[in-house]
């Protein structure tokens, strides 16, 4: 895809050694979209395509810094946010967006790893709530990340999403889309819920399949999509379709289990 003149979406996340997650695979994705990425790295991480072996958090005031940098040189269209190590992190972040608003601002909270390694302090969840999460466009949690950010177990059924998402929309969060990749069922459910709109439902087939970084993708495309002017629905199903498309197309290339394919 050409890309378009001028227009960036401004990554605010960590790296990922093993190329599968990360600031790589935001910028792949912001860059299939026909944007340009720039970044403002909050930790590097020592990883394989199985485990998390060390991270390394960035000082707050060097990823305030870097932000503010970005921003300086780029005309930033969107705001794609991922991994946020600590409640300093939080709080930096959160000041330098509060004086660039209004932007589109795209929040993957990344409390754990895939395989399983804890990413964000239980701490700092509130500081992220009362913060970060209401000078967002859209929080895109996976349902035992919704459950955490509303002090639950993970929701089993829609209803329970449902109950769980007001009491985010009363923190101030104004929209959510919960992935549905970890229900079960032969469809995957994605739910895009607003405060003052009735539920949007995004399907598609599940497929046997488990990849790293597909929450990156998803997040860093909804980001590009509002970047170009696209509406929250849109941008939303644009995204569902092209990181299906991504799941299909590689794991029919590479012919190895999809956990170890990386989109790169």
């Amino acid at each position: 895809m050409a890309v378009t003149p001028g227009r960036h979406v401004l990554v605010v996340a960590g790296s990922d050694s093993s190329g599968g997650a990360g600031i790589a695979r935001d910028v792949e994705t912001i860059a299939a979209f026909g944007l340009r990425a720039c970044l403002a790295v909050t930790a590097v991480t020592v990883q394989t395509h199985g485990a998390v072996e060390r991270v390394e958090q960035m000082p707050a005031d060097l990823i305030a810094a870097q932000m503010r940098a970005a921003f300086a040189a780029n005309a930033i269209a969107a705001v794609k946010i991922g991994m946020l190590g600590s409640s300093d992190a939080i709080t930096a972040v959160a000041s330098v967006l509060a004086s660039r608003l209004p932007l589109p601002v795209l929040l993957d909270p990344v409390l754990a790893s895939t395989s399983g390694r804890a990413l964000l302090p239980m701490d700092a969840i509130d500081v992220l709530k009362r913060r970060l999460m209401p000078l967002c466009t859209l929080v895109t949690p996976n349902l035992p990340e919704l459950g955490l950010l509303s002090g639950k177990p993970a929701a089993t059924d829609e209803a329970g999403i449902i109950g769980q998402a007001g009491s985010l929309f009363e923190s101030g969060v104004p929209a959510l889309l919960v992935k549905g990749g970890h229900a079960g069922g032969d469809r995957s459910v994605d739910l895009l819920l607003r405060a003052s709109a009735k539920p949007s439902r995004f399907e598609a087939p599940r497929l046997d399949v488990s990849m790293r970084g597909t929450g990156c993708m998803l997040a860093s495309a909804i980001a590009a999509g509002l970047g170009l002017g696209d509406d929250l629905p849109t941008a939303v199903g644009k995204a569902k379709d092209h990181v299906f498309e991504r799941l299909e197309r590689e794991g029919r290339r590479t012919g190895r289990p999809a956990s170890q394919v990386a989109l790169l």
